[in-house]
């Protein structure tokens, strides 16, 4: 491109662009000494924006003045890496010589294009992705199919027994990864917490500090038992609703799965394009007309009366099976959900006394005609979990033949 100038500070800065010593130097590679080992073999210095000019003719122009403005680096394969800029809006991208290889953006409301400001992180495939463990075994699945690394930060049980996030772990997590998204499931599955307020403002701190944006599945936002209030992840701050892409589906609530009726809500509109670019390279996700109905009839007050009704269902499940392994499956470990309708058994203390594997315990149980799901799949070792959302008929079948013929056969 042409580099216009009609100032002294404009010419120096064009100056070291194309110098290739490294006097200019936003980026640098630096190994385990600290030593800066960047090859800078392009025809410019790998610093983002060779097209500069001055404030004076920038007044007149939608071209900001001045060089790029680094504001996020991230390295893709085989040494290829990027770099995006705050003040043209633009990603750079490099290969390991430092040749130029695309330009990618613009200032603009168009997709692909960045607001003016907005630009804060890059992703690459195969970066690093935050969970909360155990996880929710399709994310596992997403993020590895599409290039990712799931990096688990554990839950932990508070002195009553009650699944919380370690926001000490997550930030740890986050710096050391250098993790710039992060997926929050919320109704937790599989733990089935119900998040308060006070912990999604919390986490929410976290991530801000650590510039990452959120992906909050909220699917399981209808499903709440003993009263339990669902928060809205983009409700409890401003800077929450902007960094925050909400996930919602009718298909847990209303059991719709195979119509792909699920939906997004998304303020930032970067965010949004981002997304939409995205959903874009596949038709998978567009909506068919019976999903679309489906969906505004599930969400009718009809609905609203039918999901009201279900949740006592629900609850009165869960509270038979909660109390009835307390005091039938001896060794048997299980904290009450708050919202879905699963229940997860730690099975650890029953299998060592009975010297079994969860294998053979899962095996017992299909033997009697109840299906459930090994927890390891969900990052949690010798646990079962299992799915209640049938009629409590049905569920006390299943607890009596667990009972009768596997835990106390």
């Amino acid at each position: 491109g042409t580099c216009v100038f009609n100032s002294e500070e404009s010419a120096n800065q064009i100056a070291a662009i194309t110098s290739k010593d490294g006097t200019y130097s936003p980026t640098r590679l630096l190994n385990a000494k600290g030593k800066d080992i960047m090859k800078r073999n392009g025809f410019f210095l790998p610093a983002g924006e060779v097209d500069i000019i001055t404030e004076e003719l920038a007044s007149s122009t939608d071209i900001p003045a001045g060089v790029s403005v680094v504001k996020d680096i991230t390295s893709g394969p085989n040494g290829i890496w990027s770099i995006i800029d705050a003040n043209r809006c633009k990603v750079y991208t490099y290969d390991g010589d430092g040749n130029l290889l695309h330009i990618f953006g613009d200032i603009g409301d168009q997709l692909g294009n960045l607001q003016k400001g907005g630009a804060q992180a890059l992703t690459y495939q195969g970066d690093k992705i935050l969970v909360h463990s155990p996880v929710y075994v399709g994310f596992t699945g997403v993020l590895k199919n599409n290039g990712f690394e799931a990096v688990h930060s554990p839950l932990y049980q508070d002195e009553d027994g009650v699944w919380r996030m370690d926001f000490e772990d997550m930030d740890r997590r986050l710096k050391a990864g250098k993790i710039h998204t992060a997926i929050f499931c919320s109704p937790h599955n599989p733990s089935g917490r119900v998040w308060e307020k006070w912990e999604i403002e919390k986490a929410m701190e976290v991530y801000k500090a650590n510039d990452v944006f959120v992906i909050s599945d909220e699917i399981w936002s209808d499903l709440l038992l003993d009263g339990h209030k669902h928060i809205p992840t983009q409700s409890v701050s401003e800077d929450a609703k902007m960094r925050t892409i909400a996930m919602y589906a009718p298909s847990k609530t209303f059991n719709l799965a195979g119509l792909i009726g699920s939906y997004h809500i998304v303020y930032n509109k970067w965010l949004n394009d981002r997304l939409l670019k995205e959903e874009s390279l596949s038709h998978y996700n567009t909506m068919n007309l019976l999903s679309m109905y489906a969906l505004i009839g599930a969400y009718k007050p009809e609905g609203h009366q039918w999901v009201d009704e279900l949740n006592q269902v629900l609850t009165e499940n869960v509270n038979y099976g909660y109390n009835f392994i307390k005091e039938h499956f001896k060794g048997v470990k299980i904290i009450k959900p708050q919202g879905t309708y699963l229940l997860f058994l730690d099975c650890t203390e029953w299998l060592e006394e009975h010297n079994m594997t969860i294998a053979e315990l899962r095996k017992k149980g299909y033997e009697v005609g109840v299906d459930w799901q090994d927890g390891e799949a969900f990052f949690l070792k010798n646990a079962i979990r299992m799915n209640l959302a049938l009629p409590l008929s049905r569920v006390k079948e299943a607890f009596d033949r667990l009972d009768k013929y596997v835990f106390n056969a």
